[in-house]
């Protein structure tokens, strides 16, 4: 299926489930709405709002302070996941001593965490930043981990053979193994640094998207609740894009699903 098709269909699946929503919140059915207005909202209260924010521009603020906060998190997070996930697959002994600490402290709720880090870094954006890193860590620390231990062992034994030191061994064979984990990771790890951002401005700040949406619940603003949800979601797809173009510039080396057909 060629981009444009894939695309075309996406927008299609976007255009009819906003069109069931307006009709469903503001057409009766049978005598009766089956999305009231004042649960649901509609679309065009929903788009009136979000152009309302951007002309007025009181959402460039908040849209900066997420945008840091998430940006921080995924990078502090990604290269520390990076690190450490290499280090604990070269380094077996030291991933199993750590093993039972580093489940215990995934498994921790990160709402739990939330009101910590705010104790400890105040309302500021590093509170924010370190519910993000906990979110994201992990995730690329698995991955990385994981790609780095799925090494073909003929491949090392190969290079060995051939006098690859282990620098470059690292460079020629880790390192392109772990990368196709890596961006798989990266991919999720996007929507997590937001979430971890957002998360920890609707629990407590004075800027940013969750400020606006958790200010927006606050008045039963059920328009502005999801035209903040909706900014969230266009913004992940923003910085995921970016994601991408780095991963293909990266993985050129990587064959293409097309590359095997005749």
């Amino acid at each position: 299926m060629s981009r444009p098709t894939l695309f075309a269909l996406q927008v299609l699946v976007a255009v009819v489930c906003i069109v069931l929503w307006q009709v469903l919140s503001t057409v009766p059915v049978f005598g009766k709405i089956l999305l009231p207005p004042f649960f649901f909202s509609n679309p065009f209260d929903v788009f009136s709002q979000i152009v309302k924010w951007f002309a007025s521009g009181v959402i460039w603020k908040h849209l900066g302070i997420t945008l840091a906060e998430s940006i921080l998190a995924f990078v502090i997070g990604s290269a520390g996941g990076v690190l450490i996930g290499f280090w604990f697959a070269r380094q077996p002994l030291v991933a199993a001593v750590f093993d039972p600490y580093v489940k215990m402290v995934n498994a921790l709720p990160r709402v739990v965490l939330a009101p910590i880090f705010a104790l400890w870094l105040g309302l500021g954006i590093w509170s924010k930043v370190a519910l993000g890193v906990t979110l994201v860590f992990f995730i690329v620390f698995f991955n990385v981990y994981q790609g780095v231990k799925e090494v073909s062992r003929t491949v090392l034994d190969n290079g060995r053979m051939l006098g690859m030191s282990e620098r470059q061994l690292m460079q020629h064979v880790y390192w392109p193994s772990a990368l196709s984990w890596m961006f798989s990771s990266l991919h999720t790890s996007v929507g997590f640094a937001v979430v971890g951002a957002v998360v920890g401005e609707y629990l407590g700040s004075a800027a940013g998207l969750g400020y606006l949406i958790q200010q927006a619940e606050g008045v039963f603003d059920v328009a502005g609740v999801f035209a903040g949800m909706f900014v969230l979601s266009a913004f992940v797809i923003l910085i995921d894009f970016g994601v991408t173009l780095v991963e293909r510039r990266l993985l050129v080396w990587r064959p293409t699903a097309s590359d095997g057909r005749g």
